[in-house]
């Protein structure tokens, strides 16, 4: 076990490396300027952070959040580590912690280290801790939580469906342990009867031999004290079962127990409730077979028509028992409840019991080397069906119940079916996916952040001076403004007369000059392509016209001039 940890330990930390050398291979103008030896022990410290994520996911997601502020290049190890912690850690408010301060961390650790690694001022090493932040933080953070949420919910479904099978099963084991007590019950009510008869005889015996064969009365007490004995230990032994109920009214089990009398007083009692019952039997009645059969035959009838009582009251019933030499069958089936049916009666409220009936009787015929089939018909009624051997056998006793068809549902669907070589592939297909399109996130804003930045040769333009070309002198200024040329029309001082040209460049306006009612201007003119003059002046601010002019105002023409040179 731990060399298959300093195993993973020594692949993840080479992965880790060959992910910086590659970002370094992609994005080399970031974070050069750092000394080799200093940005190789960074580099180290986030390898070793990276390895140990699962033991300490908190602090590794915000040690790498700030070595990324210093060395961008093991970005794609911040984004592996959020994704980790954040799909590890269960509680919400840590989950916001890392995000929140990784994001921070990051931001702030690249604003201030800009100017010593080589990204450039602060405000672009702010931009670029903002961008990181957000590819390697926040989105594998935000993915790793939700990945962790789906975890842990698939585990608590697993969990519960785990939890309802388990109930599942102790309730049919339930109800295979009631009826094994109910067939005990019965046998103790018929051996308990034939008992009874023997001692009630053995008894008579002994008055009668007290006077003809006196030699004989110990004999005859000593077969009414055995058979007394034999009922005290038979109460004995059941006795471990619990408390076993007893059947009353028609229902209670005696020597005609399952004959044809009997089903025919079920079935009668059942018109009787308001339920229409047809009886159809085959063959001869049950009255020399086995009493565990005939009682097999009874519960079988007796429960389905409980069931019709309780789920489909009023529905037509078809009960069938066919009898042959080798088998005897049992087919209750009912149709459609009509329309309109009212549902069981509150003082039946008792007897719907658990709804474990019919695995008691698949347990009763089981036992008998039978078979049961229950389920819904195609019109839309329901039909119970047992088929039960004339003359049973021993069978062997089992208190393993059937595994349910779903046992391994949850497996299926969440395809761990699968073999554990593909399920390996595809989480790592899938890893690698979302780790390249981190990095194409990450390097993309790296990118931009390192085209907007100034070149090293970057020297701002020269102010104009005399001599300068036309080209140089637009290049050097916000261009030329048609209100500034507007506004020195009338009022310029007179231009130079070797001057072929002009240029009236915009210019702000001076609070100083402002208060005092004018406004400043500077004009660049022009001999050829050559600037040979610049003056500055001031021109009287124009304020604008009012709807009813001042006798006193004078007026002007808004309309500019363009004054010949």
């Amino acid at each position: 076990m731990r060399g298959r940890k300093l195993w993973r330990a020594g692949f993840e930390a080479t992965a880790g490396g060959i992910l910086v050398l590659g970002t370094f291979s992609v994005a080399n103008s970031l974070g050069d300027a750092l000394a080799p030896d200093l940005l190789v022990l960074l580099v180290l410290c986030a390898l070793a952070l990276l390895v140990v994520r699962r033991r300490y996911p908190l602090a590794s997601g915000l040690g790498l959040a700030a070595l990324m502020g210093v060395v961008p290049a093991v970005g794609l190890l911040t984004g592996i580590a959020a994704y980790t912690a954040t799909r590890q850690l269960t509680v919400a408010r840590r989950r916001t912690v890392l995000l929140l301060a990784g994001s921070v961390l990051a931001i702030v650790s690249c604003g201030l280290t800009a100017p010593y690694t080589g990204v450039g001022p602060p405000i672009f090493g702010v931009a670029l801790g903002a961008v990181l932040a957000a590819t390697t933080v926040l989105v594998p953070g935000l993915v790793g939580a939700a990945a962790g949420q789906q975890d842990r919910l698939l585990l608590a479904l697993r969990e519960r469906t785990a939890a309802a099978e388990e109930a599942e099963r102790q309730a049919d084991s339930a109800s295979r342990i009631h009826e094994r007590s109910r067939i005990a019950a019965e046998m103790h009510d018929l051996v308990g009867h034939r008992l009874s008869l023997i001692s009630l005889h053995a008894g008579g015996l002994e008055l009668a031999l007290r006077e003809q064969a006196p030699d004989l009365q110990g004999e005859a007490a000593l077969v009414r004290g055995a058979t007394r004995d034999a009922m005290r230990e038979l109460r004995e032994v059941l006795g471990v079962l619990g408390p076993l109920g007893r059947d009353t009214g028609t229902d209670a089990l005696t020597d005609a127990t399952g004959t044809r009398a009997d089903i025919e007083a079920l079935v009668e009692e059942s018109r009787g409730g308001g339920v229409l019952v047809d009886l159809t039997w085959s063959g001869p009645d049950l009255d020399r077979r086995e009493a565990r059969v005939r009682r097999a035959v009874h519960r079988v009838v007796r429960e389905s028509l409980t069931n019709v009582h309780r789920y489909a009251a009023g529905a037509r019933v078809d009960v069938t028992v066919t009898h042959d030499e080798q088998r005897v069958r049992i087919t209750v089936r009912n149709g459609v409840p009509p329309a309109g049916a009212a549902p069981p009666a509150a003082r039946d409220a008792e007897r719907i019991g658990t709804g474990r009936g019919l695995t008691g009787l698949r347990e009763r015929v089981a036992l008998l080397g039978g078979t049961l089939a229950a389920g819904p018909t195609p019109p839309g009624g329901f039909e119970v069906a047992a088929d039960l051997p004339a003359e049973p056998e021993t069978v062997p006793e089992t208190d393993a119940p059937a595994e349910p068809a779903y046992a391994h549902a949850p497996e299926a669907a969440s395809g761990r079916g699968l073999p554990g070589m593909q399920r390996r592939l595809a989480d790592a297909a899938t890893g690698l996916l979302g780790l390249a399109g981190v990095g194409v996130m990450m390097l993309f804003g790296m990118v931009l952040v390192d085209q907007a930045r100034p070149g090293q040769n970057y020297e701002p333009p020269a102010d104009p001076r005399l001599g300068m070309s036309r080209d140089e002198v637009q290049a050097a200024l916000y261009g030329e403004g048609d209100e500034a040329r507007a506004a020195a029309f009338g009022r310029e001082p007179p231009r130079p007369k070797s001057a072929t040209s002009c240029m009236y460049p915009f210019t702000g306006n001076d609070p100083k000059h402002r208060e005092e009612g004018e406004m400043e201007l500077v004009r660049y003119c022009f001999t050829g392509d050559k600037l040979t003059a610049i003056d500055r002046f001031t021109v009287p601010l124009v304020t604008e016209p009012t709807d009813t002019p001042s006798p006193t105002a004078p007026t002007t023409s808004t309309e500019p001039q363009e004054q010949q040179p």
